[in-house]
C-alpha cells in the first residue's frame, strides 16, 4: 500500500551506478553477483536468501536498463544463471 513521503524520515535520490563504474571491463558477473556490487558488497559475499532476493529485484531492472552498455555470455550449465559484462571495443 503506498505510503506517505511525509512517513519516512528522510528521502534519498534515486542514484545508480553506471555499467563502467561498477564492473571491471575484464570481467563477467551473474545477476547475483551485480546485485551485491550495486549495494556495495563484495560479490562473494554471503548473503540470506531473503535478502539476496530483494537485491535481485534492484539489479535485474538495473541489467535491464543498462543493456546496452553489457555482453552477455551462456552459463555454463542449464541450472546456472548467465554472465553480464561491460560491452567493450574488444
Amino acid at each position: 500500500m503506498p505510503r506517505s513521503k511525509s512517513d519516512f524520515d528522510q528521502l534519498h535520490p534515486c542514484d545508480f551506478y553506471e555499467p563502467d563504474e561498477l564492473l571491471d571491463s575484464d570481467r563477467m558477473y551473474t545477476v547475483y553477483e551485480i546485485a551485491r556490487l550495486l549495494q556495495g558488497l563484495d560479490p562473494d559475499a554471503e548473503i540470506e536468501a531473503e535478502t539476496e532476493a530483494v537485491l535481485l529485484d534492484w539489479a535485474i531492472p538495473w541489467v535491464v536498463f543498462n543493456a546496452e552498455d553489457l555482453v552477455v555470455a551462456e552459463p555454463e550449465r542449464d541450472d546456472e544463471p548467465g554472465y553480464y559484462g561491460l560491452k567493450t571495443d574488444d
